[in-house]
C-alpha cells in the first residue's frame, strides 16, 4: 500500500492518548474534538479515569471508544484498588480498560499474583475491551516478553500492550516481534497495541507493517491493531495532505 493509505489505516487504528497529570478540561475537549478527522476517526480516546465522563460526554454521537488505564502506571498488586478502579471506570462510561500488569511481580516469579490480576481484570471487564500492558521495556529479555505474553494468552483479554509511556524504554520494534510471533503460534483471537515515543508516521508504519508480515495483511483493523499516541495524528494528516 501506497504511504497515503497506511496513514487513513493508522489514524483508524489510533488511539488517540493524553495521560498528564496537568491534564485540564479544556485538554482533553481539544483531545476529543481531535479524534475526529477530515480522513477518519481515531480508534478510541485515552484519558486518565477522572477525565472518562467527559470524555464519553463529548463522543457519545461518534464512533470513538473511550478508553482509561488502571493500575497505572506502577502495575502494583493492591487488587482491591485494582477492582475499584475499573468498576468506576465503566460505570463512568469507559469502552476500554488498559490495565498495566504487575511486570515486578512477574520478574520476582509470583506468578500466582500475575494470575489474580488477569483473572480480576478478565471477570471485572467482562464483555469490554481488556488490553493489558506489559511494560516490555522492564521485562527487557525476548524469553520474559514471550512468558509474559503467554500467561496472559491464558486468560479472556483482547490486546496485549507494550508500554505506558513512562519508564526509560517503551515501545520497540524487537518487543512487537515478540509479542505478535506469540499471539500467532497460540492461535487466539488477540489484538496487539504499541505505545509509548510512537510520534511519526515512519515509526508507526513499522509497527503496521510487522503485523501484516507476521499475522496477514488483513490482520491489522481497529479490532486486532492499535497505536496509542499523543503527537502522532498530526503527522499522520502530514502524510496525507502531502500525498506522500
Amino acid at each position: 500500500m501506497s504511504d497515503t493509505q497506511n496513514a487513513f489505516r493508522l489514524i483508524g487504528s489510533l488511539d488517540l492518548t493524553s495521560l498528564n497529570h496537568d491534564d485540564t478540561e479544556e485538554k482533553i475537549s481539544s483531545l476529543c474534538a481531535k479524534a475526529s478527522t477530515p480522513y477518519g476517526t481515531a480508534a478510541a480516546v485515552c484519558v486518565y479515569p477522572e477525565w472518562v465522563s467527559l470524555a464519553r460526554k463529548l463522543l457519545k454521537k461518534t464512533p470513538i471508544k473511550v478508553a482509561t488505564v488502571v493500575n497505572f502506571p506502577a502495575g502494583g498488586n493492591d487488587f482491591k484498588l485494582l477492582k475499584e478502579e475499573i468498576k468506576k471506570s465503566l460505570s463512568s462510561g469507559a469502552d476500554e480498560i488498559d490495565a498495566v500488569f504487575p511486570y515486578r511481580d512477574f520478574l520476582a516469579g509470583n506468578l500466582d499474583v500475575c494470575r489474580r490480576f488477569l483473572d480480576i481484570t478478565q471477570r471485572e471487564c467482562a464483555k469490554h475491551t481488556a488490553k493489558i500492558i506489559l511494560e516490555t521495556g522492564e521485562l527487557k529479555h525476548i524469553s520474559t516478553i514471550s512468558a509474559a505474553v503467554k500467561l496472559c494468552l491464558e486468560y479472556d483479554i483482547n490486546f496485549i500492550k507494550t508500554s505506558t509511556g513512562k519508564t526509560p524504554v517503551s515501545a520497540t520494534i524487537g518487543a512487537a516481534n515478540i509479542i505478535l510471533e506469540t499471539i500467532r503460534d497460540s492461535g487466539r483471537d488477540v489484538g496487539f497495541k504499541a505505545s509509548g515515543g510512537i510520534k511519526t508516521f515512519e515509526e508507526a508504519r513499522k509497527y503496521l507493517i510487522l503485523s501484516e508480515v507476521i499475522l496477514g495483511a488483513d490482520w491489522p483493523n481497529p479490532q486486532h491493531f492499535r497505536i496509542g499516541a499523543s503527537s502522532l495524528l498530526d503527522d499522520l494528516i502530514r502524510v496525507i495532505e502531502n500525498g506522500d
